[in-house]
């Protein structure tokens, strides 16, 4: 079955910090470019981060600059976000998705971060 699975969700005071894992299984990542987006309540969904296929480029949406790190590891079929310096303004479900020629391939079921005191 081909799915991408995020975990490491959860709740987190302001200022701490997760890292979100999203594996692959039934195919491999190795081709793919990768994103993480998140979406609110009653936001539209945000593109948040990209990494290309070899993990040589990343890129960031202005909010998350400075405070999220994208990665992957081709060997464990799994992209990561690192976040850190979380914001209540950060709370949303965050999705991975796999694009192949910048059209989107596959989704993530998504993962909640909750960030409040």
């Amino acid at each position: 079955q081909v799915q991408l699975v995020e975990s490491g969700g959860g709740l987190v005071q302001p200022g701490g910090s997760l890292r979100l894992s999203c594996v692959a299984s039934g195919f491999s990542l190795r081709s793919y470019s990768m994103r993480w987006y998140r979406q609110a309540p009653g936001k539209e969904r945000e593109l948040v981060a990209t990494v290309t296929s070899s993990g040589g480029s990343t890129n960031y949406a202005a909010s998350v600059k400075g405070r999220f790190t994208i990665s992957r590891d081709n060997a464990k079929n799994t992209v990561y976000l690192q976040l850190h310096s979380l914001k209540p303004e950060d709370t949303a479900v965050y999705f991975c998705a796999s694009t192949w020629n910048q059209q989107l391939t596959h989704w993530g079921q998504g993962t909640q971060v909750t960030v409040s005191s």
